[in-house]
């Protein structure tokens, strides 16, 4: 009796650290099994990528009138669901000549997912972002960052990264002067930005996004796009 409880306990702790390792796993924002994976950039210089995820939405005109202001390209990972109901404001962000990736079709959760799904969210999307006219190479990142097997083992076959990132105002605070403090205090030359912008009805996150672009620039730093950012990879 007491060597089947040893044994029925070994087994619940052996479940319980690979439920424990998947989660993280699936979480990293540094790791995962296959291919490539960028979160940040190691370099001297000092400049940050500010990317932004979802959308595009109408909020597109107060985004892009924000970065012209100071004459900043940013990168946006968009949804394919949502370039088709806005695809002026997709066209618009090319034309500005900001850097797009993708960000699945549906913004479905890209794990415990068939390849034949995860192949049509990702190329379903390239397509659009192809009509949208933008040109240049279509970095990917996953929704909510999640990804375990699959996903990466796709864009591996498919020689692409999973674009990241280091710092996530959004994810601890709604105040736009926390926000701006708690990118101050973690960023790093090469740092990736997250932020949130597309459906902000408050004005907060704009409030943020230009309190963070000053800042920073106050600091010496200078903005680029993703792309931008890995070419300086040692530098």
């Amino acid at each position: 009796m007491k060597k089947k409880i040893i044994i029925l306990l070994a087994v619940i702790i052996i479940i319980f650290l690979l439920l424990f390792g998947t989660f993280k796993l699936m979480n990293a924002r540094t790791f995962q099994l296959f291919g490539g994976l960028t979160n940040k950039v190691e370099t001297n210089q000092k400049v940050v990528a500010l990317t932004f995820d979802d959308g595009p939405t109408k909020n597109v005109d107060d985004i892009i009138a924000l970065l012209k202001k100071y004459d900043i390209k940013a990168t946006f990972f968009l949804i394919g669901n949502e370039m088709e109901e806005n695809p002026e404001e997709a066209k618009k962000l090319v034309e500005k000549g900001h850097q797009i990736g993708n960000h699945t079709y549906s913004h479905r959760r890209m794990i415990l997912k068939s390849p034949s799904f995860i192949k049509e969210e990702i190329e379903k999307t390239d397509d659009l972002i192809r009509e949208a006219g933008y040109s240049g190479e279509i970095d990917f990142r996953p929704p909510n960052g999640k990804k375990i097997v699959g996903l990466p083992y796709y864009l591996s076959k498919h020689d692409r990264d999973t674009i990241m990132w280091n710092i996530e105002p959004d994810t601890f605070y709604t105040d736009a002067d926390d926000k701006i403090k708690y990118v101050n205090d973690h960023v790093i030359p090469g740092s990736i930005i997250l932020m949130h912008a597309m459906y902000d009805k408050t004005g907060e996150e704009l409030k943020a996004l230009e309190g963070v672009i000053q800042s920073l620039s106050d600091e010496g730093y200078s903005f680029v796009t993703v792309n931008e950012l890995q070419e300086l990879n040692g530098q």
